[in-house]
């Protein structure tokens, strides 16, 4: 799903995973499935949302799909549980038979996709009439404060850097997905929003992993000359909401999205 840009998993799990297993379950709960159906994973990555659903959802089975070998890998490895299965595909060709799942999902995924309105009709397609396609991806335009923190901080030492959260609001926002799941012919479409707290023992927690090279907030830094780096870094540092006790307490809110196969 995300390429090579996202083939180094310790990086990942430093960098975005840690978070990713902590709103999947929430995401699952918020599903409310009833027990033994099929699921599909499309985008599955290292497999937290897939040990999520294994976890709290009692399904028959889970495939999970990934553009990522690494990532395919370290979700096999993550994920022993027999009902699972992980392979290497892409969301907008998913290599699996029409109407072969009850419940296609995807975590974090949708935004990095090069067309999601061919990702969501894949789910579809692959999705069986009664079924449920559903998806969630962070709230880039607001509620993903680390993100919010860092990019701001990246325009100012560098007014040429990407605009990633315009970029990703453009799918991220309750209105594009909406559009994305009826223009897919998903039935009874329901937007909602789930949070976490993203608590960083110091800055230092919250500095090293932009230094794995893993998305697109870690390979700006990557490119930055040294110094810029180092100003990026303080400036950081001086912007965030330290605790008394050095803790950084922010918070990330996910859009989270669902539809009926008709």
């Amino acid at each position: 799903m995300l390429g090579d840009r996202w083939s180094q998993r310790d990086a990942y799990d430093a960098y975005m995973g840690r978070w990713s297993r902590r709103v999947a379950p929430l995401f699952v709960r918020w599903l409310t499935p009833p027990a033994g159906r099929r699921w599909v994973d499309v985008g599955c990555g290292t497999g937290a949302l897939s040990g999520a659903v294994l976890t709290a959802a009692a399904p028959t089975e889970v495939t999970g799909v990934d553009s990522s070998a690494a990532f395919v890998t370290a979700a096999a490895d993550r994920v022993s549980d027999p009902r699972a299965r992980f392979r290497v595909g892409d969301a907008a060709a998913l290599p699996l038979p029409d109407d072969g799942f009850d419940v296609a999902v995807s975590g974090l995924a949708l935004n990095f996709v090069a067309e999601p309105p061919r990702a969501v009709a894949e789910m579809a397609r692959v999705t069986a009439p009664g079924g449920t396609v559903a998806a969630y991806v962070w709230d880039y335009s607001d509620g993903m404060e680390m993100l919010r923190y860092f990019w701001t901080a990246a325009a100012t030492i560098d007014p040429t850097a990407p605009d990633e959260l315009g970029r990703f609001a453009a799918v991220c926002r309750p209105d594009p997905l909406r559009t994305l799941w009826t223009g897919a012919g998903l039935t009874g479409v329901t937007v909602d929003a789930v949070s976490i707290p993203t608590t960083f023992t110091g800055f230092d927690d919250f500095w090293t992993p932009f230094l794995g090279g893993q998305g697109p907030a870690p390979g700006f830094v990557a490119h930055l000359e040294p110094g810029d780096r180092n100003r990026l870094r303080d400036l950081l540092r001086s912007r965030l909401p330290v605790a008394p006790d050095g803790t950084i307490r922010l918070t990330a809110r996910a859009w989270t999205v669902r539809g009926v196969v008709s």
